[in-house]
């Protein structure tokens, strides 16, 4: 018997109480919560065996799912994405044309030869515009201000994110902040935290298979109160669920590779945006010791 609660009216409270509950969630239902705050567009639309086949479950556990959140069923929690999407006008370019790109790419065939220059310029520039509909402004306010009111910046990404990361931590030294990168050299990337407080920040940055050593430093950032800036594919990912702030990057896969341009793009984003918030910052201190 599910226990009635009284259900979300909106997609930001039911998205709340996603993240809140995500972890007492049956792995089943967990894979349907990943799907939701993955691709809430996708729920407007689709009908309940569209989603149960791309959420890898039965369409028995959408509903149960729904339910576990208060709602009679799924088409009414549905109704909510509908709704929103019909206020909002959202489109769903970015699901829609990676669907079309992905067609484009199977009727071209899978000769290695063929234009491989061309399809990963159209996948890079699909994946950077989506950094739009997973990031909003107020988010990257919020990254800024977790950087800028940071002591000290500590930076990791191991794999696939150990570019986005270098970036990071070359960038924002770069601009003068108080930056340390963790690359792992010797193993001593939880060791290096131990000299960091909860004045500091960690900026990690990993996407699923999730490398162990950034989920360990996300873990030992959080055990030393430091505030935690998480660059991740999904909210509910290892470094996003305890997260101060998790921004989502959703990158394009062409011919097996993922690409890192839209993770760049933000990563950009951060840096310039600090860079600005500093030099404003400064500006009245420069004009107070010119006068003098």
């Amino acid at each position: 018997m599910v226990k009635r609660v009284r259900p979300p009216a909106t997609i930001e409270a039911l998205r709340t109480a996603m993240l809140e509950q995500y972890e007492t969630l049956s792995k089943g239902l967990q894979r349907i919560a990943r799907y939701i705050l993955d691709h809430p567009n996708q729920v407007g639309i689709e009908t309940v065996g569209v989603i149960a086949e791309r959420s890898g479950c039965q369409p028995s556990a959408i509903v149960r799912f729904a339910q576990t959140f208060g709602y009679d069923g799924a088409s009414q929690m549905q109704r909510l994405f509908r709704d929103g999407l019909l206020s909002s006008h959202s489109g769903l370019s970015y699901d829609e044309r990676v669907r079309k790109f992905s067609r484009t790419l199977e009727e071209r065939g899978s000769d290695g030869t063929r234009a491989p220059l061309s399809e990963f310029i159209e996948g890079n520039v699909l994946a950077a515009q989506s950094v739009a509909q997973t990031v909003s402004q107020a988010e990257v306010t919020a990254a800024v201000r977790l950087i800028q009111n940071a002591d000290s910046v500590f930076v990791v990404g191991f794999r696939r994110s150990f570019p986005v990361a270098s970036y990071l931590a070359y960038s924002l030294q770069q601009t003068g902040k108080r930056t340390v990168f963790l690359s792992g050299v010797g193993g001593m990337v939880v060791q290096a935290l131990r000299s960091a407080s909860e004045l500091d920040l960690l900026i990690a940055v990993s996407y699923s298979p999730y490398a162990q050593e950034t989920v360990e430093a996300a873990e030992q950032a959080v055990s030393r109160s430091m505030k935690l800036l998480a660059i991740t594919d999904t909210p509910v990912s290892p470094i996003g669920k305890s997260a101060d702030l998790a921004l989502q990057v959703r990158e394009s896969e062409i011919r097996a590779f993922r690409t890192l341009s839209a993770s760049l793009c933000l990563a950009q984003a951060l840096v310039i945006g600090y860079a600005y918030e500093a030099s404003r910052k400064d500006a009245p201190e420069a004009a107070r010791v010119s006068r003098r």
